[in-house]
């Protein structure tokens, strides 16, 4: 088993880079088969957020799954290398704990990425990708991960993207009660956005989304109305703070749409939250005047503040998830044997097998049962020491020596 972890983060590459190879929810079973039937990947996991897209794989060649993934989003290997990271066996282990429990995160601390952490892996097990060794791993993240968060502080003063947003959100604007904000989107990030944006009590909500149905269950929760999609065009003149995180694979809101809101809102400033990986909104709007644009990245800086409070808790975490890691790494230890185990048990099954029916041949021929008992243990005994009394009668030498001394242990024979 050869454990691998490949992938792209907001440490490693920038949101150009990252929306580049963002796997969407509807694609991601597909691209998981078309990863294991057609590359020599045993098992595999994405998990793919506005921070990241990782893949944790069982493989004896990694090289392939880069090729893989960098054409299966159509671009060249030699773009995303540079970015790249490729941690092999008991590293791809502490990274998955790490990112679990909130260490790897933009936001230090934050719990969201475990919660995505578990929907990838739930998506692999509906796609049958996961196998013993990846199983196995993921379960162990989740119980360190609930290990982390219960034995220290590491989610205390965590600034989430929502809170974030709503603090930028008050430099431009005197209070949100008088501003409407529009909601892009209806999944989990929008919801978090909208509860923190709904706590200030702004003047008006509205929720788009491509299905009205599900933008007007979130509505309702927020006391704002919905929309769908094709609606924006009419509406977005009337608010003045959009956030929108959605699954498009292209941007939304292109800078011609933007110039002629801005054109009927007499340019009053207008502030936008970009949080989709791909963007939803083109990055040229953010060189009009009267428009705030704000991306995943530009969220960092308002997040880092009060991150030395969680310094000492993750100096904490980090301590937790070593001692986790050098168990699990005995675990694999452990199974890269069972194939040899279960080849001695496999050899010596049919030996038991063979004497038995010779037993049973000499019984039916009415033969005496105690003689038959003693020949059938007799041979059984032989049989199963023969393998090792012939290599030790062949060796000569030093490894004679070594041989006799690991028979000696193996049988628990002391010398006299």
């Amino acid at each position: 088993m050869q454990l691998f972890t490949l992938g792209i983060n907001h440490q490693t590459a920038p949101l150009a880079v990252r929306e580049q190879v963002a796997f969407h929810a509807e694609t991601l079973e597909q691209a998981l088969h078309d990863l294991v039937d057609h590359r020599q990947v045993k098992e595999a996991a994405i998990l793919s957020t506005c921070n990241r897209t990782e893949i944790y794989c069982n493989t004896d060649s990694p090289q392939q799954t880069i090729e893989w993934l960098a054409n299966f989003h159509h671009i060249k290997k030699q773009a995303i290398e540079p970015h790249l990271y490729t941690l092999p066996q008991n590293e791809a282990v502490k990274h998955a704990f790490r990112v679990a429990s909130g260490l790897d995160s933009m936001v230090l601390g934050e719990t969201q990425i475990l919660g995505q952490l578990k929907q990838a892996v739930n998506t692999a097990e509906r796609a049958g990708t996961l196998g013993t060794l990846l199983h196995k791993l993921f379960q162990r993240t989740f119980s360190v991960a609930k290990e982390v968060r219960t034995q220290t502080e590491i989610g205390a003063n965590s600034v989430s993207m929502a809170a974030a947003a709503v603090r930028l959100a008050e430099r431009i604007f005197p209070s949100i009660k008088d501003q409407n904000v529009l909601f892009i989107g209806a999944g989990e990030m929008i919801e978090l956005c909208a509860n923190h944006f709904a706590a200030q009590h702004p003047k008006h909500i509205t929720v788009a989304n491509r299905t009205l149905e599900r933008a007007s269950a979130l509505a309702l929760r927020l006391g704002g109305s919905a929309i769908t999609l094709n609606e924006l065009p009419d509406h977005l003149a009337t608010h003045d703070i959009i956030v929108t995180s959605t699954a498009s694979p292209l941007p939304i809101l292109g800078k011609g749409l933007v110039e002629r809101v801005i054109k009927q809102r007499k340019h009053r400033p207008i502030f936008m939250v970009d949080l989709a990986v791909p963007r939803d909104i083109e990055a040229e709007v953010g060189e009009l005047d009267d428009v705030f644009l704000y991306t995943v990245d530009d969220l960092a800086q308002v997040i880092e503040a009060g991150i030395g409070n969680r310094q000492l808790a993750a100096q904490e975490a980090e301590a937790i998830i070593e001692v986790q890691v050098e168990d699990f790494m005995h675990w694999m230890d452990t199974r890269s044997v069972v194939p040899t185990i279960r080849a001695l048990r496999d050899h010596a099954e049919r030996q038991r097998r063979h004497e038995l029916e010779r037993a049973q041949r000499l019984l039916d021929k009415g033969e005496d049962p105690r003689e038959v008992l003693e020949q059938m243990s007799r041979a059984l005994a032989n049989k199963f020491l023969h393998d090792s009394s012939h290599a030790l009668n062949h060796a000569s030498g030093e490894d004679r020596a070594q041989l006799e001394a690991l028979l000696r242990r193996l049988h628990h024979i002391h010398p006299e």
